[in-house]
């Protein structure tokens, strides 16, 4: 098995026996959107915001199996304000019908050489999609 294969079983496991349970103990449901490039399904606390675990990026790097994107999605082809566009924020997500949905990525290091991180990573994922969706929330009004 290669670097990269064994980085995605990895990041997987991980995402699946950490990560997603303590979420869903945290108010989070199983996510009714599907991501345009992630396969796995996403993880909501609100219609608004789902976040989706990006196994891929990344997997050929030595240190892979410390770290996963954590991409956060809000779903509504809509006009965005300027004041959540960019990279500390949103950017568009171009699909192929030609719309967009805008989305957020952050790296998530849950281990650091021998020393695991995992609650302190847990922590940000959730402080993180909580800052995110205070962001998203005047946006409902214009959801059609």
């Amino acid at each position: 098995m290669n670097l990269p294969e064994a980085n995605k079983i990895f990041r997987k496991a991980i995402i699946k026996g950490y990560f997603e349970p303590y979420l869903l103990n945290l108010d989070f449901s199983k996510s009714n959107i599907k991501h345009p490039a992630i396969q796995d399904d996403g993880l909501m606390q609100s219609s608004l915001l789902h976040i989706f675990f990006d196994v891929d990026t990344g997997a050929d790097y030595p240190d892979g199996d410390e770290w996963f994107i954590a991409e956060f999605l809000f779903p509504y082809n809509i006009k965005v304000p300027d004041s959540i566009k960019g990279p500390d924020y949103f950017t568009a997500l171009s699909l192929s019908d030609g719309k967009n949905f805008w989305h957020h990525r952050e790296l998530v290091r849950f281990k650091y050489g021998k020393s695991k991180k995992l609650e302190e990573s847990l922590e940000f994922l959730d402080a993180k999609y909580k800052e995110l969706h205070k962001l998203v929330e005047p946006l409902e009004k214009d959801i059609k």
